[in-house]
């Protein structure tokens, strides 16, 4: 038996589509990777298909600063609608993405079925840039700004009532561009009042104790836990778009997530950032499915 119940697809990639009907690329090929390297069926999960979503156009909107804008507003009140549903019926939703562009939608679900709801980011980055920051203007690299109601305006009407989660509500752990993201402008998490914060040093001198304060800390609320996998290491995980040293290893990863996904308070799970165009033999997504049939599985 999982701590997760049903399974969702969520096929998007926050670069962007050349159109419509082009043909799919990236992290859209994520969730059938997934699937194929036996993630579901190893869980035992019912498999509800995938959303009817695609971000389109890699071209960076001049008034919302987003790349892939108006799509995304549509994708993410579909998401939402579709995941609060699954919650409200009493499922734990395993989203198979996908981008880190699905994030605001789930925890906004999380909170409109629960009346409340935390997050907790295991991922390489702060994902903390706003829309004005941004290097790409991708939505990926803002999530947990727009949650907070920092600096993604053109999202918040798709997320309203904002913010959708307070500063309390959020932990980040795994980050390791501190460095990168102070360069580019990005607002820091003290200045936001974000004090549930591990580091990549802090995951790997001990991945358990900081997944059980990472549940902890958010004070007994729902809390939905996303993981983008570039979090892991370039050496062990080298099918994600932005590549970076020195991240974790899959027993790390593995000690970091059991804690946070057998809390009383976890109500989801999403993960992101595979690349299948970059893992060709798809031994990177069967070892992203060991990890969590492993993870969340009882």
């Amino acid at each position: 038996m999982a701590v997760v119940t049903a399974a969702l697809g969520v096929p998007i990639d926050s670069v962007g589509a050349a159109s419509v009907d082009a043909a799919p690329f990236g992290t859209e090929q994520m969730p059938a990777a997934l699937r194929r390297a036996g993630l579901v069926t190893g869980l035992g999960l019912p498999d509800r298909g995938d959303l009817p979503v695609r971000l389109v156009d890699p071209s960076r909107d001049r008034a919302s600063g987003l790349t892939a804008w108006p799509s995304l507003d549509g994708a993410t009140r579909t998401i939402r609608t579709a995941v609060r549903k699954l919650i409200e019926q009493g499922e734990r939703p395993l989203l198979l993405g996908g981008c880190c562009a699905m994030v605001p939608a789930a925890v906004s679900a999380l909170r409109d079925a629960s009346g409340a709801a935390g997050v907790i980011n295991v991922d390489g980055h702060l994902d903390l840039y706003d829309a004005a920051t941004s290097p790409t203007g991708e939505a990926a690299d803002v999530p947990i700004a727009a949650l907070l109601g920092h600096g993604v305006p053109a999202w918040s009407d798709a997320l309203s009532p904002m913010p959708v989660v307070e500063p309390d509500e959020v932990a980040l752990v795994g980050f390791r561009d501190l460095g990168e993201a102070q360069a580019a402008g990005s607002v820091m998490p003290e200045a936001l009042g974000i004090n549930s914060v591990w580091d990549v040093a802090d995951v790997r001198a001990d991945p358990t104790r900081v997944g059980e304060l990472a549940g902890s800390a958010l004070g007994g609320t729902r809390f939905w836990v996303h993981l983008d996998l570039d979090v892991l290491s370039e050496e062990v995980m080298p099918a994600t778009d932005y590549l970076m040293p020195g991240g974790l290893n899959y027993p790390q990863l593995s000690a970091l997530l059991l804690p946070l996904v057998h809390d009383r308070g976890f109500s989801g799970l999403s993960v992101a950032c595979l690349n299948p165009d970059k893992d060709p033999g798809g031994a990177s997504a069967r070892a992203v499915a060991d990890l969590l049939v492993g993870v969340l599985s009882h």
